[in-house]
């Protein structure tokens, strides 16, 4: 598996990441302050409640005061009524800013991994990347759900304890706090190693993730060469690693919170002996015996959610970073400023002197010059690995070349808008890709511009409408996942309708009939006039048969053009492609 390309091991709290963080939060900053507000009132009417028991049995019970402690009961019932739907307030305003908040984190991932070009992809497996869409982006549901918050609500309760113990005896106060240094041990122990264990299981995640899109899209591979056995080692491993990894969790906190409860205990044993030696000799009354008994136990609890809420954080960190790392990318194939709208392809493309790699290392394509004029049909051939595919790459922009030029009506590609370039193109590749929509949803791609009418007219045109009328809702019949439900040709036809109805400038074939059955290329064959009529073409295919009528063919060796001609015009000269053509020729016979 590859290693996490998105961010480094995280520090212990990274405050350049918590600001970024918060950056998300300042459209909702009135919520995020009213909930804030709530906190405060909160955290100070929790600590009240022991300070007016203390009050009921001193003043009243043990004077015997029936009225007076009646009104103290309807106070502190009161005081319980007013905390609870405060609560309900701060819960809910901080739910929703949560959700808010991820709901624009995940818009912005998705909209940048949109601009990303196709190199990032070429080095980024998609498991990861959905990772960081999905878990990644979840796990920050708790920190902005409750956690920023639910810290500052815990330590505002801490002060407002701390402040009414010490206001109501203060040597007791300070005998309470004296397993504090215990208390810091313990928790210091716990964070450092949680922390060490989120950060492993997150990569552990991501590890699984990426495997499972691997594995699952490549499942006919997988059954046909009988490697079940071996992937499911390999992911019987990472799934143990996680297991361990989550156990281990499991027991630090198993270990933590009988720590916390224990040194709880302990402080409350030792207010115990204390007020109790005091109330006795009458140095002490009861009611604060109560409170400080209700004040230990109190104040523990928000210690121990600190702590946990300190785990939180850590993990959010972890993820926040894999987050920053991905919209830091800036692996992108950008316009430059001003970049000129693509109108209409008036002349034709011109290749000048371009060469290209995919690392800066290796070149694909060398010194390559040609050019395609407007309506021509242009057809490139070669050997597996010529850089033919990789020209369309360099003419649709999904690349760019490091030298020479590719130009349009005399404008560089690279000041072109490159939603204006590849809106004039239509693009069919050999391996079809069909979303999980109804077929007139593939044909249009949800293209306002292409009506229904436009849907039907491609079919027609193209033959693909006899076995789409066939289908059970016909032209919205839904597609499963990849097409798998149809045939490799019928996915090609339906791949041809939707660069027919787009009605490109400039189309490109690449290898488009290359798995298509003898019955459907037949349609094909009867339909590629149709397709190529009056419209700027490029053709790229190994069968030679469905290239002869191009107005020009390139021959690709090794990177670089060896011949250019018609195909009558390369017979003739008994080169690269007449040997490909007898040798096609010759094997067609056989057969």
């Amino acid at each position: 598996m590859r290693g996490d390309s998105f961010g480094a091991e995280y520090k212990s709290i990274d405050y350049k990441l918590i600001k970024r963080l918060i950056v998300f939060l300042k459209p909702y900053k009135k919520y995020v302050f009213t909930a804030l507000f709530f906190t405060i009132l909160v955290s100070a009417l929790g600590p009240l409640r022991p300070f007016l028991n203390k009050i009921a049995i001193d003043s009243f019970i043990s004077t015997g005061d029936k009225h007076g402690l009646l009104w103290m009961i309807v106070a502190i019932f009161g005081l319980l009524v007013v905390n609870g739907a405060l609560r309900v307030a701060m819960t809910y305003i901080m739910q929703w800013v949560g959700q808010s908040v991820l709901n624009d984190i995940r818009t912005k991932l998705f909209e940048h991994i949109q601009k990303l070009s196709l190199s990032f992809y070429d080095k980024n497996p998609v498991g990861k990347l959905v990772t960081r869409v999905t878990n990644d982006v979840e796990v920050l549901n708790q920190l902005f759900s409750s956690g920023l918050v639910m810290m500052i609500a815990d330590i505002m309760l801490i002060f407002w304890i701390l402040g009414f113990m010490f206001y109501t005896n203060t040597e007791l106060s300070f005998l309470a706090l004296t397993v504090l240094p215990l208390l810091l041990i313990v928790t210091t122990f716990f964070r450092k190693k949680v922390r060490v264990l989120f950060r492993d299981l997150r990569n552990e995640v991501s590890k699984m993730n990426s495997f499972l899109n691997e594995f699952i899209t490549g499942i006919n591979t997988v059954k046909l060469y009988n490697q079940e056995s071996r992937l499911f080692g390999e992911f019987d491993q990472i799934n143990k690693t996680t297991r361990e990894l989550n156990i281990r969790t499991v027991f630090y906190y198993a270990i933590f919170y009988p720590s916390i409860e224990m040194i709880s205990a302990i402080a409350l044993g030792i207010t115990l002996w204390y007020s109790g030696l005091h109330v006795l000799d009458g140095f002490m009354t009861v009611g604060v015996l109560i409170a400080f008994i209700q004040y230990a136990e109190m104040f523990f609890r928000p210690v121990r959610d600190l702590s946990e809420k300190y785990t939180t954080l850590q993990n959010a960190m972890a993820s926040s970073e894999r987050i920053f790392g991905l919209l830091d990318t800036e692996d992108l194939t950008t316009d430059v400023d001003n970049a000129k709208v693509l109108e209409t392809i008036n002349s034709g493309i011109i290749f000048d002197n371009v060469s290209f790699s995919y690392d800066n290392e290796k070149w694909v394509l060398r010194n390559v010059n040609f050019n395609i004029n407007k309506g021509e049909t242009v057809a490139i051939v070669g050997a597996t690995g010529s850089g033919k595919t990789s020209l369309i790459n360099l003419i649709c922009r999904f690349y760019d070349f490091q030298k020479g030029s590719i130009k349009i009506d005399g404008t560089d590609i690279r000041e072109l808008n490159q939603y204006s370039l590849r809106e004039k193109i239509a693009l069919v590749m050999q391996d079809v890709f069909l979303f999980s929509r109804s077929v007139a949803d593939n044909i249009s791609l949800n293209n306002e511009e292409i009506s229904n009418t436009d849907i039907i007219n491609a079919a027609k045109a193209l033959g693909a409408y006899e076995f789409i009328d066939r289908l059970p809702d016909k032209f919205q019949t839904q597609v499963s996942e990849r097409g798998q439900t149809l045939s490799s040709g019928q996915n090609q036809l339906i791949s041809f309708c939707r660069a027919y109805a787009a009605k490109p400038e400039l189309l490109i074939l690449d290898e488009a009939t290359s798995s298509i059955d003898t019955e459907t290329e037949k349609i094909i064959e009867k339909s590629l006039e149709v397709l190529l009529a009056n419209r700027t073409s490029i053709v790229i295919a190994h069968r030679l048969s469905t290239i002869k009528r191009a107005d020009k063919i390139i021959v690709l060796h090794k990177g670089e053009i060896r011949e250019i001609g018609t195909h009558l015009e390369l017979l003739e000269n008994n080169g690269i492609y007449a040997k490909l053509y007898k040798l096609q020729y010759s094997e067609s016979n056989v057969a």
